[in-house]
């Protein structure tokens, strides 16, 4: 919640810089809803997230597991329903939670917002989504050496819902892995993308300018 203001004068100083309003699981107890609301209808405001499931890290018991699980999911299925108030698409965070996430987002999303999961983690179960107006982010980690799994499942994803992204500070794509990621490098992702689909790089840039554009109203 404290990168919030940050993240408005920023988008306020750079034409071409937008934000979204939302709280990562990690950050869920600093949750928020009317400091969310008070810059979701900011002209840079484009969508709500980053925000979804992670069970990666869950520490305790299994009970205290279960509460942590509940609340994320609490949180989580808040700020899709912001997100259709204001109508403003997602941006998904899913880690080791592909389960309750896609159950959440077939109960609770909405077909006409749609959204995009960010960071894509190759579960191929998540790919029914695309029919509920997702779109699936691929970024560094394509071009990693143990990126097989989501080598095999990109092909599998509609060219009309795949995004390219950074992950920045993270997640920077070969060979500049383990030093700061930022959007420059996403070019290194396009032409992963376009050597495993076996299509022109100019070609990926163009559509997944487009699918960009229409997810985010541009």
């Amino acid at each position: 919640m404290e990168d919030l203001e940050r993240a408005v004068q920023i988008s306020q100083t750079y034409e071409n810089v937008y934000f979204s309003v939302g709280i990562h699981p990690y950050d869920i107890k600093s949750f928020n809803i009317d400091e969310l609301k008070k810059h979701i209808s900011h002209p840079k405001c484009i969508a709500v997230g980053e925000c979804g499931l992670d069970y990666y890290r869950l520490e305790g018991s299994e009970a205290e597991q279960l509460v942590e699980k509940q609340l994320q999911a609490e949180i989580f299925i808040k700020q899709i329903e912001l997100s259709k108030e204001y109508k403003k698409p997602l941006i998904v965070h899913i880690r080791d939670a592909s389960n309750d996430s896609l159950e959440i987002l077939k109960k609770y999303a909405s077909d006409e917002l749609g959204g995009v999961l960010h960071c894509y983690n190759a579960d191929s179960q998540l790919l029914v989504l695309a029919k509920k107006n997702f779109y699936f982010g691929i970024g560094g980690v394509l071009t990693f050496k143990n990126a097989r799994k989501l080598v095999e499942v990109l092909p599998k994803i509609p060219l009309d819902k795949l995004l390219l992204e950074t992950d920045a500070p993270y997640l920077t794509p070969h060979p500049f892995r383990g030093t700061r990621n930022e959007p420059a490098y996403t070019k290194l992702v396009c032409d992963k993308v376009s050597e495993i689909l076996n299509i022109p790089t100019q070609e990926i840039e163009n559509l997944t300018t487009k699918n960009a554009n229409k997810l985010f109203k541009f």
